[in-house]
C-alpha cells in the first residue's frame, strides 16, 4: 500500500501535494463535492519514492479516467489553512501543492469514480 507524503502530529497535518491544471475547449476542469461549497483542483498526495509529476498522472487518471500528459510545470504553491471536514476537522493544515499544465486532448468527456481524502464522492466541474 503507498504511503503518501504527509503527516499529522497533535493538531497540525501537512501534505505534499501534485495538482493538475486542465483546460479544454476554454473550459478548466475543478473537482467538488457535497461536504464542501468550493471547487478544487483535480490532484491529490505525492506518495512516498513517487516524483510529483507521475504523481499528478496518476492522480488525474484515478479521478477523471483520462491519461493526460504533462505540458510543464506552472507554480509551486503554499496553502494554509484550518481543517473544516473529517478528517482534517479542527487541524491546522500546510500544504505545498506542485501544480502541472497538462497537454490538452481535444475532449470534454471523462468518467469520474473519485472520492475525497475523507471518503466523499466527487464530482467534476
Amino acid at each position: 500500500m503507498p504511503i503518501d507524503c504527509g503527516f499529522t502530529k497533535e493538531d497540525k497535518w501537512f501534505r505534499y501535494k501534485a495538482c493538475a491544471i486542465i483546460i479544454e475547449n476554454g473550459c478548466v476542469l475543478f473537482a467538488g463535492n457535497s461536504t464542501a461549497d468550493y471547487f478544487y483542483p483535480v490532484g491529490g498526495a505525492v506518495h512516498a519514492g513517487e516524483t510529483a509529476e507521475n504523481a499528478v498522472i496518476r492522480e488525474v487518471y484515478e479521478e477523471t479516467g483520462i491519461k493526460y500528459e504533462i505540458d510543464r510545470l506552472a507554480v509551486i504553491h503554499e496553502n494554509f489553512f484550518k481543517g473544516d471536514t473529517p478528517p482534517l476537522k479542527d487541524l491546522d493544515c500546510h500544504e505545498i501543492s506542485f501544480y502541472f499544465l497538462m497537454k490538452p486532448r481535444g475532449t470534454q468527456e471523462l468518467h469520474s469514480d473519485s472520492y475525497t481524502y475523507g471518503g466523499v464522492k466527487e464530482n467534476m466541474h
